[in-house]
């Protein structure tokens, strides 16, 4: 009796193992591949600008709105300046409710970052008054833009929910370049002649922008 207990006990061994050595691993669950996400365009652009905005990104692929806006305007913070009298004629004189050149499609302006503008003025003030040759030298553009009192516009992009993209030829304000060798000119790419960064904003609020006088 015991002797086949034993021998029992040797098959159900040996027919476990066996079982074990058979059995398949198991097979890990399928892991889905992430989407990859479009970038969404920038705020309250309408169908309009956010088609200009997609052909903007094409033509400067590899580069592109969101990476110009995430490498170069990391607040959000952009700014500008303006001549005082043009202030006071086409935005104080006509209670203006958006910034810049207007047309039927909407109001644009070009922007910069706001700490690359408030440094080219503060870099530019002497005896109390700024230096309109300094402030050009530093933004790349004539220094007549510059010249007499001026304002200076803080928008907080994230806060306004205002369209933001690339700037193009066919924008409002644009000065096209006669030949290779003009620098005081528009150049696509998102950058001016000097190489500070640029936007252009459509229909950036009055009413939610910092105006700073620049004597």
């Amino acid at each position: 009796m015991l002797r086949r207990m034993m021998t029992l006990r040797r098959l159900a061994l040996v027919f476990l193992i066996g079982c074990a050595g058979t059995a398949k691993p198991p097979v890990p669950p399928a892991v889905p591949e992430p989407a990859v996400a479009e970038p969404a365009p920038a705020p309250s652009c309408d169908a309009r600008q956010a088609a200009i905005l997609h052909d903007a990104d094409a033509r400067a692929t590899p580069w592109s709105t969101a990476q110009h806006l995430t490498k170069n305007f990391p607040d959000g913070r952009v700014a500008w300046l303006m001549k005082d009298a043009s202030y006071q004629a086409y935005v104080v004189k006509t209670s203006a409710k958006q910034w810049g050149r207007c047309d039927a499609t909407g109001c644009y302006v070009f922007v910069a970052p706001a700490t690359v503008i408030q440094a080219a003025v503060t870099q530019s003030m002497t005896g109390g008054h700024h230096d309109p040759a300094v402030i050009g030298k530093a933004l790349g553009l004539p220094a007549a833009n510059f010249d007499g009192p001026l304002r200076l516009m803080i928008l907080d992009l994230h806060k306004a929910g205002a369209c933001a993209r690339l700037p193009v030829d066919s924008d409002p304000g644009v000065w096209p370049c006669k030949s290779a060798a003009d620098t005081d000119c528009f150049k696509f790419g998102g950058y001016t002649s000097g190489g500070v960064p640029e936007l252009m904003v459509i229909d950036a609020p009055v009413d939610q922008t910092t105006i700073e006088e620049v004597p």
